[in-house]
Order: C-alpha cells, then structure tokens, then sequence
C-alpha cells in the first residue's frame, strides 16, 4: 500500500487543560495515483488529518507510513496546497514558483521547470505579474504550480477552492482534474463540497466528528468527465448525505447548546 494511516489519534488541549479528541482510530490505505477526497462537517479533523501526513503535525498516536517508511516531519515526497495560496507578494508568478526549487536547482533549471507547471495551469502570459494583480483563482492555479514544480509523489489540498466563487472553482475542477491524470500523482484532497467529491475521486472518505472517525469509504466508479453523468452522481450525493446528516444536526446541536451556555 503507498500510503497506511494507522491507529491515528490526535489530542488537542483545550482552553481548561482539557484533552479533546480531534482524530480517534483512523485507518486508511491508499493506493500510488488514487485521487481521494475527505469529506465531512466542520471539526471531523480533515485539515488536522492533512496537516499530520504532511508533516506538519504531530499524531498523538498512531503511524502514517509512505511506501512502508513512517512520516514524523515534511518532505520532498508531499506537496501541500491551502486554501489561500500563500505566495509571496514581493516576487511575481514565475519567481514565486521558482523559490522552492532554487535549493536543490541551477536558476536555469528552476525556470525551465516553474515555466513547465506554469504552462499546465495556463499561465504563460502571466509570469511577469505579481500576487496582487492576479484573481483568487489564478493565484491557487500558481499554488499549485509551485507545488508541482517540486515533482512530490503525493499532493496533499486543503480546500483550494473554498474561496472561489463556483464558476472559478468548475474551471478550476477541470484543470485540476486534467494535471492529476497527465501527471498520475497521489491526491490527498479535502472538501466541504460533496459535489466536489464526487466530480474529482477516485474515493471518497466521508467523516464524522466530535471526535473525527471514518464514517465510510465510498468508490467513485464513473468514467471521467463526469457531467454527462448527472443522475449517478446524484445518487451518489444522496447517499454520502445519508451519512453526513446525522453528523451535521450533531454539529448543529452542539453549536446551539455552546451559544445558549455563554
């Protein structure tokens, strides 16, 4: 198996020095090339599940092992993609794509390499621009450029689109959709939008919360595109909701009961 989530548990400390389950008995395999998004309420800890297989925190428990070695910090093997791009403001688009790989790189063959990705994600005719000159989508279009650029066996996203509009995300879906199949990457993918899930996965990983469990595991067995498949996926939606529901009037009920306590 290319990734193993193991007996994941994630703690937190609450504000009375309290231990509050985010993550409880997570297990998960994924297979080298799948697109898999993880889908569930608010606080199911889809970004805190993320943010452990990148590296970036710590499980209280639990291992996550890549081609069977286990991962405790970042690397090259993973790029991370957030819902706000994150680029630099001081640099333009192609010196922003540039700026991780000028480590291990000649400058000469940075450029080559961040002109590569920068064209997948059309934005050619934009190298010379700056962060701020660029719409919400093409700076994620950018972020996941850099990304690429560093060539990471897994590509972990949470919620990218989250703060596009839905005809920036649509368009977006079909790019994302066409690197993903030209560049058979492993996808970590993390959505509040069932329809997202459905369009883009291979599997779909649907959560429950307080604390964050797998509910189920559902595959995605649609040719691709998807949109002439309307009614399929629909079926589809109505059964992940069948799931997710009872999870949603969960979170409902304790936000109701948390705002009558103040």
């Amino acid at each position: 198996m290319f990734i193993s989530i193991n007996q994941l548990n994630k703690q937190f400390l609450d504000k009375n020095e309290n231990a509050a389950t985010v993550l409880k008995d997570i297990d998960l395999q994924i297979n080298k090339g799948e697109f898999v998004s993880i889908l569930g309420p608010s606080g199911c800890g889809k970004s805190t599940l993320l943010s452990i297989v990148a590296g970036l925190t710590e499980a209280t428990s639990g291992k996550i092992l890549v081609e069977d070695k286990e991962i405790k910090k970042p690397g090259k093997d993973r790029g991370m993609v957030f819902q706000q791009a994150a680029l630099f403001p001081w640099i333009n688009v192609l010196e922003n794509v540039m700026f991780p790989l000028k480590k291990d790189m000649s400058k000469k063959d940075a450029e080559a390499q961040a002109r590569k990705y920068l064209k997948m994600v059309q934005l050619t005719n934009y190298l010379d621009h700056y962060p701020h000159e660029l719409s919400g989508g093409m700076q994620q279009r950018v972020a996941i450029a850099r990304a690429l650029a560093m060539d990471p066996e897994i590509l972990l996203m949470d919620e990218p689109f989250g703060a596009l509009d839905e005809q920036t995300r649509t368009r977006l879906h079909g790019q994302l959709e066409e690197i993903w199949m030209e560049t058979k990457k492993t996808v970590m993918f993390v959505t509040h939008s069932i329809s997202e899930s459905i369009k883009l996965s291979d599997r779909i990983i649907v959560m429950g919360t307080r604390p964050g469990t797998v509910l189920t595991d559902i595959k995605v067995d649609l040719p691709r595109p998807r949109d002439a498949y309307k009614t399929e996926m629909v079926e589809i939606e109505n059964h992940i909701m069948s799931y997710l529901k009872k999870e949603i009037d969960k979170v409902i009920s304790e936000e109701q009961n948390h705002e009558a306590n103040i």
